[in-house]
């Protein structure tokens, strides 16, 4: 039925339009009482539960930092079978993000391209809406993920992530210094180990118990991911995440002028897969096995997530399909990962 819905209608929609449409009905679902209905139709069966970073996750499975940008949908989004959602990303100052258009599809390579610029409302009004959240009976676990303001110069960044800091970290289950998204100038010159070290430390002195998680970007080549990846371990990270979106546009199949129309940005989606992949076999051969590592990038089915479950990962998160799938897509992987883990059994 979705996807009538979406070759029908949804898809002839402004791909921003379509999302604020959608997000209007999971915001509604607490608000409206249905909650607790549509946790029970879409929850993990238990066996899936997770314990990492100090919290039992029902399910592997996630929201990435990107659907949710002010924490607005979080219970709605539990209620649809995510085991966490991670909202951001924030900044400490509000801002609008870039001019629109900014958000594309490449419906053949069920893919998006986004150049959204960390629109959202600021650390103090997310802070405040936080708090009601987690004083919720039933919520999933809540990752709060923060980003350089786009005023702010490269040379003050750290200031301004210890001001989202210091309002987040006490309304988060866990903390993600977002250095990876390319749509604001000079954020990804962050990955670089001499500003990242600094940064990094002192983000982590002013989160004080909240686990603090680095995201990084597929663009790095393998011996930065290794060197990252060490650096987290050195300074006492609960974990990293990887991947952010590419900027890289190999093999897509859309037509070239589309692509070329969408314009800058970052691409998210199935033509990720691969390199996310390959990441998170490099992050876990140089890390222990209590570092968390969520992997994020090209996951859509139940398979996608057990194979990088498999590979090392602790936990999975996915945005893109969600567009393509729907709001059943949680359940989906839910059940999806029970049946393969029958199988296993019985086989």
């Amino acid at each position: 039925m979705y996807r009538a819905l979406f070759d029908l209608v949804l898809s002839r929609l402004d791909p921003e339009r379509a999302h604020h449409l959608a997000f209007v009905v999971i915001r509604a679902l607490p608000a409206v009482g249905l909650g607790g209905v549509a946790r029970r139709f879409n929850g993990a069966d238990t066996s899936l539960a997770v314990e990492a970073l100090g919290h039992r996750f029902d399910s592997p499975f996630g929201v990435a930092a990107g659907f949710d940008k002010d924490g607005e949908g979080v219970l709605g989004l539990g209620a649809l079978g995510f085991g966490h959602v991670e909202v951001g990303t924030i900044t400490a100052r509000p801002q609008p993000g870039n001019d629109k258009p900014r958000l594309f599809r490449l419906i053949p390579d069920r893919a998006v391209i986004n150049r959204m610029g960390f629109n959202n409302h600021g650390a103090g009004a997310a802070a405040d809406r936080l708090l009601k959240v987690r004083r919720a009976r039933r919520r999933p676990v809540l990752g709060v993920n923060i980003g350089k303001s786009r005023v702010v110069a490269v040379e003050d960044a750290t200031d301004d992530y210890l001001t989202s800091a210091r309002a987040l970290a006490p309304v988060a289950d866990y903390l993600v210094v977002n250095v990876s998204s390319p749509n604001t100038p000079g954020l990804r010159g962050l990955q670089e180990l001499e500003l990242l070290s600094p940064l990094l430390s002192a983000v982590k002195e002013v989160a004080g118990q909240t686990p603090l998680l680095v995201k990084i970007a597929p663009d790095l080549t393998d011996e930065q991911v290794e060197r990252i990846a060490r650096l987290a371990v050195e300074l006492g990270l609960a974990g990293i995440i990887a991947t952010n979106t590419t900027i890289s546009r190999d093999g897509l199949v859309t037509d070239p002028a589309v692509v070329e129309a969408a314009g800058a940005g970052g691409l998210s989606g199935a033509p990720l897969a691969a390199r996310s992949l390959e990441v998170l076999r490099l992050i876990r051969a140089v890390v222990p096995p209590e570092l968390c590592v969520i992997s994020v990038g090209g996951v859509e089915t139940a398979e996608d997530v057990q194979e990088r479950l498999d590979a090392g990962a602790t936990l999975v998160q996915g945005y893109t399909a969600f567009l393509y799938r729907g709001p059943l897509w949680a359940r989906q992987i839910n059940r999806g990962l029970l049946r393969l883990r029958r199988a296993l059994v019985e086989a």
